[in-house]
């Protein structure tokens, strides 16, 4: 299978796009490949694109005054990822958004998707479900900081996401889930001993 058609397929569970619709929504998006610690995105700049995973992973992080890094999204494969604030108006970015691995992605631009969303209620509605999906997923997340222990949120990302614990470093891991790496060590080691 063509990479172009896996956005097609993607696309298609959310909505009925015809085959002509589908020629149309496959032609806005461009290949891109990106090497392990690429920036696609930096603070100060516009996000002028947001990117669909085909193979690899990335992480979008800011950096606080203390030089804390603060991994605010990943993504993997058929997930998207991008400075949503930055994309979505237009305006400086805040984030980094950097490649964790060798990656291959389906990139659109602001301007191609604006004119997809114009072109066709489908199109529009495409986008809409992916920013309700995006929205719950983080409310979800950010209930999860506020009302869970760091080991029931570590647990959590486990059950979810059982690959990403052996993909992503282990300093990736603990930025994501709010605490220090060596926090994230011991709860680890604490999974592992054998019960006495």
């Amino acid at each position: 299978m063509d990479n172009q058609q896996t956005i097609i397929n993607y696309a298609r569970k959310l909505v009925p796009f015809s085959d002509e619709e589908a020629a149309v929504f496959k032609a806005s998006f461009k290949e891109v490949r990106v090497k392990k610690r690429q920036f696609i995105i930096q603070p100060d700049f516009t996000a002028k694109s947001r990117f669909f995973v085909l193979n690899g992973s990335l992480r979008a992080y800011v950096i606080s005054d203390d030089g804390q890094e603060h991994t605010i999204q990943l993504a993997v494969e058929d997930w998207w990822i991008s400075d949503y604030n930055s994309y979505i108006y237009q305006q400086p970015a805040r984030m980094f958004v950097t490649a964790l691995e060798d990656s291959l992605l389906l990139q659109i631009t602001f301007e191609n998707e604006s004119q997809l969303k114009a072109a066709n209620h489908k199109f529009e509605t495409f986008f809409r479900i992916l920013a309700e999906r995006s929205v719950a997923f983080m409310q979800r997340r950010l209930i999860s900081n506020l009302m869970q222990s760091a080991e029931q949120r570590y647990a959590l990302f486990i059950e979810n996401y059982p690959g990403m614990a052996f993909r992503f470093p282990q300093y990736v891991i603990a930025s994501y889930l709010g605490m220090t790496t060596e926090f994230l060590s011991k709860i680890r080691n604490q999974r592992v001993k054998p019960k006495s």
